[in-house]
């Protein structure tokens, strides 16, 4: 897969993932984490798995018992967790301080 697009939803589940980039995650506690909507999240994930900057598993449970759908967690690889540090920081250098505007004590608004 060529390189990843990188759009505000996709840097923010990056960041969530690298909160804690050892610990395995489920989509819905990532989106929680990442502020977007669960739909948002999982085409995300898959796109990611793709390129080989996640991996992921289903959990093995019994549903009936745990009251709940089976979960797939999933985790970053070695490059993955590069490949998000690197996007993340190509992206604060891309982004210019804010300037402070005139000071004139009205609301810019």
């Amino acid at each position: 897969m060529g390189a990843l697009r990188m759009t505000t939803p996709r840097l923010l589940v990056l960041r969530a993932l690298l909160a804690d980039p050892g610990r395995e995650r489920y989509g819905l506690d990532l989106a929680t984490e990442a502020g977007l909507e669960p739909g948002t999240i999982y085409p995300i994930l898959v796109a990611f798995e793709g390129a080989g900057w996640l991996s992921s598993r289903e959990e093995e449970i019994d549903v009936h018992a745990a009251g709940r759908p089976r979960r797939r967690y999933y985790l970053l690889t070695a490059e993955g967790a590069t490949a998000a540090r690197s996007a993340l920081a190509r992206r604060r250098a891309a982004s210019p301080a804010p300037s402070p505007g005139p000071d004139t004590g009205r609301l810019a608004w």
